[in-house]
């Protein structure tokens, strides 16, 4: 099986990293707090095996009927193993759309699965096909927000492709804090349909390794039940409870990096780059040059990181994460030095 490649992550403090979507704000102040406590506490325990205080503070939060709506994951990485670990056996199909999240893939992989990719349209809306049911399909991923390319599928749409299904519809929600609409309110009406968030991207907390499903109860229970027995520690679990206390300090994050993200696609349509319009922290955009390749290496010799991306029968293209107002200046005075 061939590895999941993750994005390249220099020493610190010797690039501007824009290529693996990561917050370039420090997390809330809360957090930090909450984690220094933490540190000082009964490391030498045990942490508690449901992170209880973080379910109750995301049901809050999220205005679910309560944690037991909530399971708590090692990112929404782990999160999406457990799903595939519960739901696909050897020998039986997941399906995902193309280009995406190609740890999906992997995950396939490791149970001995088959995966099924059913490509976007050009516009990158999902043909009828991506809802078609069989025997063997036994579970869907959709990226929503997708990446590489920003882009959503709105929430009724969602629902009409679990209605169509026979079997679980994972709606992974990583980038669904900057985008304006999600699909929280469709796991009440459908139990088949399956919303992980992540606190890597907005909260800015990439680094601990937090994320979690939202499910009905009956599911969470289930599911509970094949994870590792301790795979959230006790510094995540305080780090992660603080943030969902703060939910205006993600309003305020949201409204910057928003505008961010806007300002460089406006900037980089200038500059001749076809741009998708995006509702998460990124963009993805192409050049009629196609000199995609040649831009990353240039700017990764002026140590500015992007993702360069190679989609076999889709094409290639550059997706750049939103930065800091300065970092996002300086990557667009590179590509326009390599346009010159």
């Amino acid at each position: 099986m061939l590895a999941y490649a993750p994005g390249e992550q220099p020493p610190p403090g010797k690039f501007i990293k824009l290529n693996t979507n990561e917050n370039p704000y420090p997390p809330p102040p809360p957090v930090v707090e909450a984690i220094r406590a933490a540190a000082d506490g009964p490391l030498n325990r045990y942490p508690d095996p449901m992170a209880t205080a973080f379910r109750r503070a995301a049901a809050e939060a999220l205005e679910l009927p309560g944690p037991e709506w909530v399971l708590a994951g090692n990112g929404s990485d782990e999160i999406l193993t457990i799903l595939v670990r519960a739901f696909v056996g050897e020998g039986q199909r997941l399906r995902l759309p193309y280009p995406s999240y190609i740890l999906y893939r992997t995950l396939a992989d490791i149970q001995g699965a088959e995966w099924e990719q059913v490509p976007f349209d050009d516009d990158w809306k999902l043909p009828p096909a991506f809802g078609h049911s069989d025997d063997s399909m036994r579970l869907v991923l959709l990226p929503n927000p997708n990446s590489p390319s920003g882009t959503v599928v709105l929430p009724d749409q969602v629902a009409a492709i679990a209605h169509s299904l026979d079997c679980p519809l994972v709606v992974d929600e990583a980038y669904a804090d900057f985008a304006e609409q999600n699909c929280l309110d469709l796991v009440h009406s459908n139990h088949r349909v399956l919303v992980t968030r992540t606190l890597s991207k907005s909260y800015g907390l990439a680094g601990l390794r937090f994320g979690f499903l939202v499910a009905q109860p009956h599911i969470v229970a289930e599911l509970a039940k094949i994870k590792d027995s301790y795979n959230c520690d006790t510094i995540a679990i305080a780090a992660a409870t603080a943030a969902m206390g703060c939910r205006d300090w993600l309003v305020d994050i949201r409204t910057k990096m928003n505008a961010t993200r806007d300002r460089m696609s406006t900037r980089l349509s200038e500059l001749g780059f076809a741009v998708t319009p995006s509702q998460a922290n990124f963009v993805w955009c192409t050049h009629t040059d196609g000199k995609h390749q040649a831009m990353y290496e240039f700017l990764k010799s002026n140590q500015i990181l992007v993702r360069y991306m190679q989609f076999p029968e889709w094409g290639d293209g550059l997706r750049i994460s939103v930065g800091t107002d300065e970092q996002a200046d300086a990557c667009l005075l590179m590509l326009q030095r390599f346009l010159a």
